[in-house]
């Protein structure tokens, strides 16, 4: 039997918003878009540094993208495409999980 490792609830990830998650040295971070969840590496593929500045701040203030506070690089929520910024082309890295009895658990 696999192990997995329970991250947070789904209920702790409201519609619209982003959540960060550290497990010791790596970190990752989930948004909940129109009823999906994604989650990433917390790694801007540009400087290879946390996206966020702020706790939990990972999308831009409309709310449509993910944005890299050290330099305004732009991804798609559901593909992790940069579309502007300095990394334009460049992606997210996607972590695989399943939801299990309500939380996000990653193997």
């Amino acid at each position: 039997m696999t192990t997995v490792t329970p991250l947070f609830a789904v209920s702790e990830l409201p519609e619209n918003s982003a959540k960060g998650v550290d497990l010791g040295e790596r970190k990752l971070f989930a948004v909940n878009r129109q009823g999906n969840i994604y989650l990433y590496e917390n790694r801007c593929p540009h400087k290879g540094i946390p996206l966020e500045w702020i706790p939990d701040t990972f999308l831009d203030a409309e709310k449509q993208f993910i944005q890299c506070s050290t330099h305004g690089a732009l991804f798609t929520i559901d593909q992790g495409l940069c579309i502007a910024g300095p990394c334009t082309g460049a992606k997210l890295a996607p972590v695989s999980f399943e939801i299990i009895e309500g939380k996000v658990c990653i193997p």
